[in-house]
């Protein structure tokens, strides 16, 4: 985990406060803080209500609500660079007479189209005190995770009816350069390479990003590469797309978090729950402010269920008060740890909660479905006896009335990839089975993400994984993601240009001395 100073969210509350908070409020003014959908997503994901107020804003509005005019306050916009947001600033500013603020400082989340820019100054430049563009586009879900937030951007890329492919790239090449500007990196771009591969039949979406990403970065950046040799030492930045290991988004994974997503109804990290003493429903929010499920989400089902009770224990231990009688001055400070104790008291039982619901649905269908989906990935069993006839694990699988059509589609594609691609016959037969004639479509989808589904002449060459078969802890969790090969791998020169091959203005033996490497 990310220390709170390196934290990615803390990174993006300091970059915010010093290019957007610090910037306007030298004249040391309470201001008001407009924001639009999605910049208000990205300021919820690193900051709350308190630290906006302790930095003089007073209120935070909504930018496409009506609002009540403040003729005498200054307004501080952060919002995207749209048509909508920025058509909305204006109509705050039509009419001298209704002015709805003094005055408006604008910051933009990342490069304003030069058409925006000229609506602005020729309608309300007179009110705009500063217009700057602060390159922070993207969300911080977690200490170490991102997210650009664009919902239908899977569908746009990959889609082979989609009309606004190029758009999205481009608008995640942005965010991909906002990101690497707030981490202050100019890092060094790979990509996932096809090349060698025959069966390919789209173009590279992953080299076809890199490109765009590694051009913004050079204008962003605006060096050449002996002024980049004198700065820091470079990063590395790993695009790969959803084809380069399908076999992770099928699989049942049992880390707290991954499973808790899976099979528990949880909406916007949202879990709502009963207990047995009450059966009124309740909502937890399962967040970084939340410091039990971050010690917690990651870990195996298996050592969360050892653990809850453990910190239990302490959180007992530390809450007891001095034996014999106690004194006034111990009761003050046993009433003031009351508010915090039962915070972790309700925090406790969400997990213990979750927990049991997480292995409530395990003990149903999941187990069994878990130990053929480990030994399709893995192509051996857990005594690690080659896999030599797969269909003997699917099939009953397929028969079983208990496992819904979700996860035969799972055991149906994890057997695929697999057999690195089937027959239309065997396809057809499998379905059948599986009585998921209605499905057969999020199946035959896959081969728009490169992954072989139909066997063909030209075969679709599986990436060589590491044997990790003596770090294996759990019979259930055998299968290790293949980026961590490539993780492991980006600091050492055997990853070669074949697997991930290096834009061409950054030199290998730059590369091969970087300094970390993230991952999109």
């Amino acid at each position: 985990m990310a220390t709170a100073e390196h934290s990615l969210k803390r990174v993006v509350w300091q970059k915010f406060k010093k290019l957007v908070i610090d910037d306007c409020m030298r004249e040391g003014e309470w201001k008001i803080l407009i924001l639009d959908h999605y910049t208000t997503k990205l300021l919820s994901s690193c900051c709350n209500m308190s630290n906006l107020m302790t930095e003089g804003i007073s209120v935070v509005e909504d930018l496409h609500k009506i609002r009540e005019p403040v003729p005498n306050a200054k307004a501080v916009y952060f919002i995207t660079p749209t048509e909508k947001s920025v058509s909305a600033l204006i109509n705050d500013f039509k009419k001298k007479q209704s002015y709805k603020y003094k005055a408006a400082y604008v910051y933009f989340t990342d490069y304003c189209p030069d058409n925006l820019f000229s609506q602005l100054k020729t309608t309300c430049s007179k009110v705009i005190k500063r217009c700057k563009e602060v390159n922070i586009s993207f969300l911080s879900y977690e200490s170490k995770v991102f997210t650009f937030d664009i919902p239908d951007a899977f569908q746009s890329i990959y889609s082979p009816v989609s009309t606004d492919k190029m758009t999205t790239m481009e608008m995640v090449a942005e965010k991909i350069v906002t990101l690497c500007a707030t981490l202050d990196e100019n890092p060094g771009v790979r990509y996932r390479n096809e090349r060698g591969n025959e069966y390919r039949a789209t173009e590279n979406n992953a080299e076809c990003l890199a490109n765009m990403v590694e051009e913004k970065l050079a204008v962003h950046y605006k060096m050449d590469e002996q002024q980049i040799i004198k700065g820091k030492t470079p990063s590395q930045l790993l695009i790969v797309d959803r084809g380069f290991d399908p076999v992770s988004t099928i699989l049942h994974e049992l880390t707290f978090q991954s499973m808790a997503h899976d099979l528990v109804s949880i909406e916007n990290d949202i879990y709502r729950y009963q207990t047995k003493d009450d059966p009124a429903s309740k909502e937890a929010l399962l967040g970084e402010d939340d410091e039990l499920w971050i010690k917690l989400r990651h870990l195996h089902i298996a050592e969360v269920v050892e653990k809850i009770p453990k910190l239990v224990k302490e959180l007992s231990k530390s809450q007891q008060t001095t034996e014999g009688k106690p004194t006034l001055s111990a009761l003050s400070q046993l009433m003031k740890k009351l508010p915090n104790y039962r915070k972790q008291k309700t925090k406790q039982t969400v997990h213990l909660s979750l927990a049991e619901d997480c292995l409530k649905l395990f003990n149903g269908t999941v187990e069994k479905l878990c130990k053929a989906e480990q030994d399709l990935a893995i192509g051996a069993d857990a005594q690690r006896q080659k896999i030599k006839d797969p269909m003997r694990i699917i099939l009953p699988i397929m028969l079983d009335k208990s496992i819904n059509n979700y996860d035969k589609l799972r055991i149906i594609l994890l057997y695929i990839f697999h057999v690195n691609g089937t027959t239309e016959e065997n396809l057809s037969k499998l379905i059948q089975h599986g009585k998921i004639t209605d499905d057969r479509d999020i199946i035959e989808n896959w081969k728009y993400l490169d992954v072989p589904i139909l066997s063909s002449n030209a075969q679709h060459r599986k990436p060589f994984r590491k044997d990790r078969s003596d770090d294996e802890s759990y019979q259930l969790s055998r299968w290790t993601p293949f980026i961590k090969d490539i993780m492991e791998k980006t600091m050492s020169p055997t990853l070669t240009s074949v697997i991930l091959p290096i834009r061409d203005w950054l030199s290998r033996s730059r590369l091969k001395t970087g300094s970390g490497s993230f991952l999109i």
